[in-house]
């Protein structure tokens, strides 16, 4: 008989970035598109940790799970706030814990919150969104 792991799949998004977070029991290892996020520049390898760091200071257990993150669309940027997002709320569906959304709130809303802030849209007869025609009197 072949033993199946259960997973769980959290999506997060940040401007055109889309991850998908699978959730798996494991040892606290994430993954970030096939590669360790330790691979990954200092401040992407950070912005991921953020989230862990603030639930092991609040709830004090080493985590149990492995997060598995795969990212489409938008830049590394939004792509890597998009996961920072996803963690978050994998670590809030986890524990149900109130006093941990608390503290994600108190650090940065952003964290569970997905930012709406979207690119303007251009304007017909116009060179940019809000740039007007410059008009000329001589």
């Amino acid at each position: 008989m072949i033993a199946q792991k259960s997973y769980l799949i959290i999506s997060g998004k940040r401007k055109t970035a889309v991850v998908k977070l699978k959730i798996v029991e494991g040892t606290g290892k994430i993954l970030y598109n096939l590669l360790s996020h330790t691979e990954l520049p200092l401040f992407h390898k950070l912005a991921l940790q953020e989230p862990i760091r603030i639930y092991q200071d609040e709830l004090g257990p080493e985590l149990s799970h492995d997060f598995h993150i795969t990212t489409k669309g938008g830049g590394k940027e939004g792509q890597i706030q998009a996961a920072r997002l996803a963690i978050a709320r994998a670590l809030l569906h986890l524990t149900g814990s109130e006093t941990l959304k608390k503290a994600f709130i108190k650090y940065d809303r952003n964290m569970i919150v997905p930012d709406a802030r979207r690119k303007e849209t251009r304007k017909p007869g116009d060179s940019k969104a809000r740039a007007k025609r410059q008009k000329s009197y001589r």
